[in-house]
């Protein structure tokens, strides 16, 4: 295979010509190993070029060696040179034939067209599928500029290309350049990495510097884009022409960045540029914090620069980095290896150790020997990052383990001809899938790899800066994960570079017309922002809520009536007290039963207590946690229970009434048909019952949460009244009517048994008109409100109707006992008067005397109605020295005594002298006669009863029968019902 390499050469030799070949490989070539299968190197050793014009093109001087690009390509040549001291290809030698571009795309042309020449030219073809390169696959350019025009002129041969730095986004299009590869990801990732790099770190107002090419102005547009995806807004955009007036526009670049108050400045820009900024900025003392890009995170020149330290903080993102094995070694005993030549190690060793230019290969001066030990030492291990030409291994490993597969090769040898079509070796890369030290790699449908990027930092140490990870970005995350500890910021603080003042969590950002200049609003009630600079404020979840610029939302404190509370038990001792009341009411009622204050009306006081005793139970239903069945039964028992208080109170002013008008018979008779007490009851109870079933079906009562005015993140449990609340309305309104029609019938009769209903009625409707308003505008005090109402009315009609009766009968059977202990003492001191039942005793000291105006009450019952002091017997005198003794054994004995009328009536007996005078066989009536009255028609008319005479025969007259007087009988009713 050597010798064919070697024939064909010197063919080209014969044919081109001994200056042509000289030209070529003194001026074109830096480096070339030959080989079974020929990799072209396309690598910037020189970063600039001193002049170009139209004489002198594509011959174009070169000067700025450039170290990183040089060590990138003496990775490669070392990998090539592993590759083939290892057994992956078998029987197979990699050469290498390696071109300067100088950064120049004209340049990059240039190479690409001597190595693809078959004969000293580039033939013109209609169909290159068929056509056969010397050169079988591509490593370079490093630079996007240079890779997009070479990526164009090899894809109409369907050359490979695999770059390890161009990460342009445009190469990613495959149906322009379908045969480029990379073994790095595109910047599209690189612009998010960075773009949300400065997310992290809240750095929301940055400046940008950018070069006038390919590379500078897709990576420009999409980081523009990823900026505004994740909030960060540019202050500036300076972008800088890439062959003349770098240095001049350059203060003009750095007059920005001085004036921004953006402190955040991102370069996307190649190394030799970011070294005359730097040395402008810090010639004006300037510091800030520079975010590099891949083209220079990894320059050693510039961390190397005098007074590096003074620029500020640098950050950047690198391509995923390694170890090469072998290669720090390789660098330290840097000598082309036998067969091959490399103009480039000669110039470096040349510029190193001060040589005279123009040495070549083997041709040295004795100071210059470049296969001595002595040309050697560790100044490319110390200037450069050796781990960042990683991705150079990478690349050349890809390209073998395809020929690999296009060979066929075994364990032994590769039996398909090494001059295979081009086209072929591409399919093959676009599926291959390999493993290099434990790592698989593999391209993407782009062409590219998705390894992601490292973070670097730049580190003070001593008078330099070097390089160290300070995290990651994954592209299958889309997210950069930082190593914080490992940051050295100063005074440990982050640096801020913002529009606005960061808002805290609990804002929210009030955004002016600049996204990032905003003002901090706090969040609403019921709303969170757990982050800083949180665009809007979360709602809380279903049952939290959360206080005005809070951070986080709490669960709902929720309120109803507790039984631990003290206001429920407040309620429960009232209501146990009220039942306790009514209890002993209906015991003491069964006890006196016989009595005729409540004989008569025991029926209805025990309807009256049932409706008070359900009412009650409704007040506890609404204690306890509501729920749908409870608000229903509360305003069923309220609204039945003291519905049928009030029709038993209704019928009961409705005999009152009937009373009063006793002067109309016939209105009378007309009134007392409809009097049917359990007919009246009965059905004023069962209209509030139809009213709550409509509500219940219609308009059900329900559970409601609302929020409280009172308390704190508190939700009150309510129970509702209906939607409409117009049954509730009705319900109120239907037992307010039965109220007020009781007062007025009451009012109306006038009577002393009408007080307890007057005053059980205003009790109610005082209570209710009170709590009304206050109902309608407090709607977590509904339940108390309603309860208190309740209560009020209940007590109202236990205190106004039950208590007097109590009080009454225990008041007549102690004055009953009083009054037979008088009788007692009366009997030991008073004569009997003879020949009479009541006579006309004389004056004597032991006798009971009545003087002038003076009256004596007789005491007396009708029918268990009590009379009371003012129910007596007067006798009136009209004279102030007279006296009359009424024999006391012979007084009518009150229980004997009947009903008196129902108004206060005298009834006035008079004896006069003349009428005396001529009485002879005939009875004188006296008052121990009796009231009769017809209680058929309950007429208020009595009449007295001569049931018992004085005798007017064999009796003398006294002496002061000549005078008038006057009996007279007070009665006051007090029956009750």
């Amino acid at each position: 295979m050597n010798s064919h390499f070697y024939l064909l050469m010197l063919g080209v030799i014969l044919i081109s010509g001994p200056l042509v070949f000289c030209d070529v490989s003194s001026s074109l070539w830096g480096a070339y190993l030959p080989g079974d299968i020929v990799i072209g190197i396309l690598s910037s050793v020189h970063s600039n070029f001193t002049q170009f014009n139209a004489s002198n093109r594509p011959h174009i001087q070169c000067d700025s060696f450039n170290l990183i690009s040089f060590v990138q390509s003496l990775a490669i040549i070392h990998t090539i040179e592993t590759i083939n001291n290892s057994s992956l290809l078998p029987g197979v030698r990699l050469g290498y034939l390696m071109c300067d571009p100088c950064a120049f795309a004209s340049k990059a042309l240039h190479c690409v067209e001597h190595m693809l020449a078959v004969n000293g030219s580039l033939p013109v073809l209609s169909d290159y599928s068929n056509f056969s390169s010397p050169v079988k696959a591509f490593l370079g350019e490093r630079y996007s500029e240079l890779s997009i025009p070479v990526a164009k002129m090899l894809s109409l041969y369907m050359i490979p290309q695999i770059s390890c730095t161009s990460s342009a986004p445009i190469l990613s299009d495959k149906l322009r350049y379908p045969s480029f590869f990379r073994v790095i990801p595109s910047d599209i990732y690189q612009t998010q990495a960075l773009a949300k790099l400065m997310r992290h770190f809240s750095w929301n107002w940055v400046g940008v510097v950018t070069l006038d090419d390919d590379y500078g102005n897709a990576a420009l547009e999409n980081f523009l884009l990823a900026a505004d995806k994740v909030k960060v807004c540019v202050e500036y955009k300076e972008v800088l022409p890439t062959i003349q007036g770098i240095e001049q526009n350059m203060k003009n670049v750095v007059n920005r960045i001085q004036s921004s108050s953006a402190r955040v400045v991102l370069l996307i820009l190649r190394a030799e540029v970011v070294e005359i900024l730097f040395k402008e900025v810090i010639n004006r003392n300037i510091s800030r914090i520079w975010i590099a890009s891949d083209a220079w995170s990894m320059a050693g020149s510039l961390m190397k620069m005098n007074d590096i330290n003074k620029v500020g903080d640098i950050l950047g993102f690198t391509f995923v980095t390694g170890e090469i094995p072998g290669f720090k070694d390789y660098l330290q005993n840097l000598k082309p290896s036998p067969g091959a030549w490399n103009d480039f190690i000669s110039e470096y060793k040349q510029m190193i150790f001060n040589c005279i230019p123009g040495q070549n290969s083997e041709n040295t001066t004795p100071s210059c020997n470049l296969n001595s030990q002595e040309s050697n030492n560790d100044y490319l291990i110390n200037s450069v990052d050796l781990t960042a030409t990683f991705s150079q291994r990478v690349a050349v490993y890809a390209i073998a383990h395809a020929i690999k597969k296009v060979l066929k090769c075994n364990n032994t040898d590769c039996p398909e001809d090494t001059n295979f079509p081009l086209e072929k070796l591409v399919a093959i890369l676009w599926k291959i899938n390999f493993t290099l030290d434990n790592q698989t790699y593999s391209f993407n449908k782009d062409g590219d790899f998705d390894t992601g990027y490292d973070l670097i930092m730049w580190k003070n140490v001593s008078d330099r800066r070097v390089p160290s990870v300070v995290g990651k970005f994954l592209i299958s995350k889309k997210d950069v994960d930082v190593y914080e500890n490992n940051i050295p910021w100063t005074n440990n603080t982050v640096p801020l570079s913002r529009c606005s003042e960061t808002c805290p969590p609990g804002t929210e950002k009030s955004v002016s017309d600049i996204l990032c200049c905003y003002n901090c609003t706090f969040c609403n009630e019921g709303y969170f922002s757990n982050m800083t600079d949180q665009e809007k404020c979360e709602k809380c979840p279903n049952g939290y809520t959360s206080n005005p610029g809070s951070s986080a939302c709490q669960q709902w404190n929720i309120w109803f009536l507790k039984w631990s509370d003290s206001y429920s038990i407040v309620v429960m001792i009232g209501t146990g007290i009220g039942i306790l009341l009514l209890i002993f009411s209906f015991i003491f009622f069964i006890l006196h039963r016989s009595n005729p204050t409540i004989k008569y009306t025991l029926i209805y006081s025990c309807i009256m207590k049932f409706g008070i005793f359900v009412t009650f139970g409704g007040v506890i239903m609404f204690l306890g946690k509501p729920c749908t069945e409870h608000c229903v039964t509360q305003q069923a028992m309220y609204s039945l229970g003291f519905t049928l208080c009030v029709s038993c109170i209704l019928t009961k002013a409705f005999h009152t009434f009937l009373a009063s008008v006793a002067y109309d018979p016939h209105t009378r008779h007309k009134l007392q048909k409809i009097d049917k007490p359990f007919a009246i009851i009965g059905f004023l109870t069962a209209v509030q019952g139809f009213i709550c079933i409509f509500w219940f079906v219609f308009d059900r009562p329900g559970v409601q949460e609302l929020k409280s005015n009172s308390l704190n993140l508190t939700m009150n449990l309510l129970c509702t009244q209906g939607s409409s609340m117009i049954s509730f309305w009705v319900m109120h309104a239907y037992i307010a009517l039965l109220a007020l029609v009781c007062f007025l019938l009451a009012f109306k009769g006038k009577d002393g048994e009408t007080e307890p209903i007057v005053f059980s009625m205003l009790i109610h409707l005082f209570a209710w008109f009170c709590f009304i308003p206050v109902f309608i505008t407090q709607h977590e005090l509904r339940p108390i409100i309603q309860i208190s109402a309740i209560m009020v009315s209940n007590y109202g009609v236990i205190f106004c109707h039950f208590t007097p009766k109590w009080f009454i009968i225990m008041s007549e059977k102690l004055e009953h006992k009083n009054k037979n202990s008088l009788r007692v003492i009366r009997r030991r001191s008073t004569n009997t008067v003879s020949h009479s039942e009541v006579g006309f005793g004389s004056f004597r000291d032991s006798s009971r005397t009545l003087s002038d105006s003076e009256d004596v009450g007789i005491s007396g019952r009708d029918n268990g109605l009590n009379i009371g002091s003012e129910d007596s017997i007067i006798i009136t005198s009209t004279s102030s020295s007279e006296q009359i003794t009424v024999a006391e054994d012979k007084m009518p004995d009150p229980d004997n005594v009947l009903n008196p009328d129902d108004s206060e009536d005298s009834i006035i007996i008079s004896i006069k002298r003349s009428t005396l005078s001529n009485i002879q066989d005939n009875h004188i009536p006296c008052l121990v006669n009796g009231v009769n009255r017809d209680y058929s028609e309950e007429s208020t008319s009595s009449s007295i009863i001569n049931s018992e005479q004085f005798p007017t025969r064999d009796f003398e007259i006294p002496f002061w029968h000549q005078r008038q007087y006057i009996f007279s009988i007070r009665r006051r009713r007090t029956k009750s019902f």
